[in-house]
């Protein structure tokens, strides 16, 4: 039997407003990989943070390696080898990949203890990369990265302290299928090695892939822990949601007869962007999908405004429109929801009701310039109803919601605006089976309604289920358009790896 690396039990949190986890228990043993799942907001972030002493238990106990301990810092955790990859990217942006790297433990020069020997963080940096057969320079700053490639730095950084526990929340949500099978070679390895891994995850086929026994929990509560093997997927959904989530694909109500909303004609950037064309008609939603770096969400910033181009013609219901900033985009009825939300999308430090209102503030205001209270909470409270965000109040700061709650804050602030052409960027990343049930019956009743939108998505069972036409790009160019009744995930694959079209 394996050694058992981690025990907790009887795990108590509160924050102001929220019993995060209660008398919640979770077991790792050695050269396992322990799946933790349960919807937004059910504690598995929470449990993680404390193991790694992010967060300070209320209450409870942790055995590591058959001993009490008591883990009061992140750094406390790491020496005593325990690692995790968190969900958002936690990368200084200004710094090197080396240098984000080896924070807080960096080589000095030989008998000048004051300068760091850049030099040797590079060459140990670079070392760790080819670890992972990464191909990334160590002098790139982080702010230079794609987001999957701050991932993988993230997943190096937590590989190099050698750590016999590594927790991975969300690891591939911005990964390409090859890099995730990368992943996958690396934690078989780690496994073998006898490095206990607990991976976090709400993509089932993934966890059925990878996880030797899965932990459930709900509402900050435990439910059970299960053999991989002796569980289905719909077994282990209702674990999670206790209720059943309805996941077949729903009626589209196409009509070809649609007006067009949206066209975008001549769209070049550099080498970025090649000659983009296409049209958005209303009510309908526009799939844009394609590998990582094809070129999709840079297609998105520079409609709205938020990357110069070297050409572009955009038109809104047939009349010519300049868009020179995310400003002209929002005022001409266009809101923008980014892959990275954490960056672009929301003010971590804020609360609900003023994240909901951002982007419509003006509307908000008195003739005398006074704010109207009761019109911002209401529709901060209105919000929170439909979407079914899970906090104790509009007050509730945004950096204590879970990340599919964040997500659907940012959602909630387009729809405060009454935008009437909606771009979504990977809306579902990170969101769990329930949440994501909510959102595509959301981004439904919003077509229904005669908002359009454009849905980019990783994600081609997403891309097949939610949209009425699909665009397809690769390397900057729009390789191919497919009607829905005609898409299936060969025909996008063969127009995604279409190169030089």
């Amino acid at each position: 039997m394996s050694e058992v690396l981690v025990s907790m039990k009887d795990i108590e949190k509160t924050f102001p407003g929220v019993h995060a986890l209660s008398q919640c228990k979770f077991e790792l043993n050695a050269g396992e990989v322990h799946g933790l799942i349960g919807e937004n907001g059910a504690g598995k972030s929470t449990l993680m943070k404390i193991l790694t002493g992010v967060y300070s238990k209320d209450s409870g106990h942790i055995y590591y390696k058959g001993e009490e301990v008591d883990i009061t810092t992140p750094k406390m955790a790491q020496n005593m080898g325990i690692s995790i990859i968190h969900q958002e990217l936690n990368l200084m942006p200004h710094l090197t990949v080396a240098q984000n790297i080896f924070i807080g433990r960096e080589p000095r020069i030989k008998n000048i203890n004051f300068l760091l020997n850049e030099k040797e963080i590079n060459e140990k940096a670079r070392q760790e990369l080819e670890k992972l057969n990464l191909k990334i320079d160590p002098k790139t700053k982080a702010s230079n990265l794609t987001v999957a490639k701050q991932q993988m730095v993230e997943i190096t950084k937590a590989l190099s302290y050698n750590s016999e526990v590594l927790i991975m929340d969300e690891p591939t949500a911005a990964l390409t299928e090859s890099e995730i099978e990368e992943l996958f070679r690396i934690i078989h390895n780690l496994r073998n090695k006898g490095v206990g891994i607990v991976y976090i995850s709400h993509r089932m086929d993934e966890l059925k892939k990878i996880c030797d026994r899965v932990t459930v929990m709900r509402d900050g509560c435990y439910v059970d822990t299960v053999l991989m093997k002796d569980v289905t997927i719909d077994q282990i959904i209702s674990m999670m949601v206790g209720r059943t989530i309805y996941e077949s694909k729903p009626e589209i109500n196409k009509n070809d007869s649609a007006e067009v909303v949206l066209e975008v004609k001549n769209l070049n950037r550099g080498k970025v962007l090649k000659n983009i064309n296409f049209n958005l008609k209303k009510g309908e939603i526009l799939g844009f999908a394609g590998l990582m770096g094809a070129g999709r969400t840079e297609t998105a910033r520079a409609i709205f405004g938020a990357d110069k181009t070297d050409s572009c013609e955009i038109f809104i219901n047939g009349q010519q429109i300049n868009i020179k900033s995310p400003e002209d985009a929002v005022k001409n009825g266009i809101g923008y929801l980014s892959e990275d939300r954490k960056r672009y999308g929301i003010a971590i430090g804020l609360d609900i009701e003023t994240n909901v209102v951002m982007a419509s503030f003006k509307k908000f205001l008195s003739f005398l310039g006074w704010v109207k209270t009761k019109k911002t909470q209401a529709a901060a409270e209105g919000c929170v109803e439909s979407l079914k965000i899970k906090t104790p109040g509009i007050k509730q700061k945004l950096k204590n919601l879970s990340g599919g709650n964040q997500q659907k804050v940012v959602i909630s602030k387009w729809l405060t605006r009454n935008c009437n052409i909606l771009i979504f960027d990977e809306p579902t990343r990170g969101i769990d089976v329930g949440a994501k049930s909510e959102i595509y019956k959301l981004l439904n009743d919003l077509a229904r309604q005669g908002k359009s939108i454009i849905m980019i998505s990783s994600e081609l069972p997403e891309i097949l289920r939610m949209s009425h036409r699909v665009i397809v790009m690769c390397e900057g160019c729009i390789t191919g358009e497919l009607d829905i009744n005609e898409a299936n995930q060969e025909n996008i694959m063969k127009l995604a790896t279409r190169r030089g079209a």
